[in-house]
C-alpha cells in the first residue's frame, strides 16, 4: 500500500511542541470574529426595530408660547391640532401623550426629577396612519399651523434615514473588521504551514523519497490545520456566544442598559450564527495550507 493510499495519513504529522500559542491566536481572533459578527446582529435587529416602531407614525410638538400665559394657550392649541389629526383622512388613531411619558421621553438626556418636571416641555401628540394610506403632510402641516401655530408635525423620515445610515456604517465596519480577521486568519496559517514544513523536512523529503504525491503531502497539513484551527476556533467563538447570552441576564442582576444603546443580548436563533466562525476559520485554514504546501514543494522538488 502506498503513502497516497494509507488510511492514516491524516497521522502523518505529529503535533508541533509550539503549537499552544498558534492555538491561542486562533482563538483571539475567532473571538473577535464573533463580537464582529454579533455587531452586525445586533445593528440589523436594531434598524429593523427603529423601521418598525417609527413607520406609519406622525409626531405633533405643541411648543409653550413665548408670550402670554402658557397653560391655557398650550392647551387650547393641542385640543385643536388633535382635532385636525383626528379629522384627517388616512389618520387612524391619535392621543395625547400624558405628562409622565412625555417625561419618560427625556428622561435619557435629562434625567428625572423635581428640576424636569419644572420644565416647560411641549405637549406630544403620537398619530398612527393607516396601513396602505397615504397622507398629504404639506395640507396637514398648514391646518395644523392654522389652528395651533406653536405646533410642529413630524413623520420621522429624517430620523430614519439617518438612524439607517448609522446602522449600515456599524455593519459595514464590522463586515471590513471581518475580512481584516480573514486575511489574518489566512496570514497565520501559512506561516504555521511554512514553520511545519521546516520543522517536519525529514518526514516530508521521506515521504517524497517513498513516492508520495504532492496531495498527499498536502492533505497531512491541511488536515492537520483544519482541525487546529477548527477546534480554537470553535473555543472563541464559545466565549463570544456566552458572553452576548450573559448580556441577556444583567437586567435580571438589577443592572439598568445603557441609554442610548440597544440591547446587547442576542436570542438562540441569533447566536447560532456563530456556528459560521469555526467553519470559515477551518476553510480558510484549509485552503492556505494546501495551497501554500504545493508552492513550497514546487520550491523543494
Amino acid at each position: 500500500m502506498t503513502p497516497a493510499q494509507g488510511p492514516k495519513s491524516k497521522s502523518v504529522l505529529p503535533r508541533e511542541a509550539g503549537a499552544a500559542p498558534l492555538d491561542v491566536v486562533m482563538a483571539i481572533m475567532a473571538f473577535l470574529a464573533a463580537l464582529a459578527l454579533c455587531a452586525v446582529l445586533i445593528a440589523q435587529r436594531t434598524a429593523q426595530d427603529w423601521r418598525s416602531g417609527l413607520a406609519g407614525k406622525l409626531t405633533v410638538q405643541v411648543l409653550p408660547p413665548m408670550q402670554g400665559p402658557a397653560q391655557p394657550a398650550l392647551s387650547r392649541e393641542t385640543a385643536a391640532a388633535l382635532s385636525v389629526l383626528r379629522a384627517t383622512p388616512g389618520i387612524f388613531s391619535a392621543h395625547e401623550l400624558s405628562e409622565s411619558e412625555t417625561q419618560r421621553l427625556v428622561e435619557p438626556w435629562l434625567g428625572k426629577g423635581a428640576l424636569v418636571a419644572d420644565l416647560p416641555l411641549p405637549r406630544m401628540i403620537d398619530a398612527s396612519v393607516a396601513p396602505g394610506e397615504r397622507v398629504d403632510l404639506a395640507a396637514l402641516r398648514g391646518r395644523i399651523k392654522a389652528v395651533a401655530p406653536d405646533g410642529y408635525v413630524d413623520d420621522h423620515r429624517h430620523w430614519l434615514a439617518r438612524l439607517s445610515r448609522l446602522a449600515d456604517t456599524i455593519m459595514w465596519s464590522a463586515y471590513g473588521v471581518l475580512g481584516l480577521i480573514a486575511i489574518a486568519t489566512s496570514a497565520t496559517a501559512a506561516f504555521a504551514t511554512r514553520a511545519g514544513l521546516q520543522a517536519h523536512h525529514d518526514i516530508v523529503e521521506l515521504l517524497h523519497q517513498m513516492g508520495a504525491h504532492g496531495r498527499f503531502i498536502a492533505s497531512a497539513f491541511d488536515r492537520h490545520y483544519l482541525r487546529a484551527a477548527f477546534s480554537a476556533s470553535l473555543v472563541g467563538a464559545v466565549l463570544a456566544a456566552v458572553l452576548f447570552a450573559a448580556a441577556g441576564g444583567l437586567e435580571y442582576a438589577g443592572l439598568k442598559p445603557v441609554p442610548f444603546l440597544p440591547p446587547l443580548a442576542l436570542g438562540i436563533g441569533q447566536l447560532a450564527w456563530l456556528a459560521v466562525v469555526p467553519f470559515a476559520a477551518g476553510a480558510i485554514a484549509w485552503i492556505t495550507a494546501r495551497l501554500s504546501v504545493f508552492a513550497a514543494l514546487r520550491n523543494i522538488y
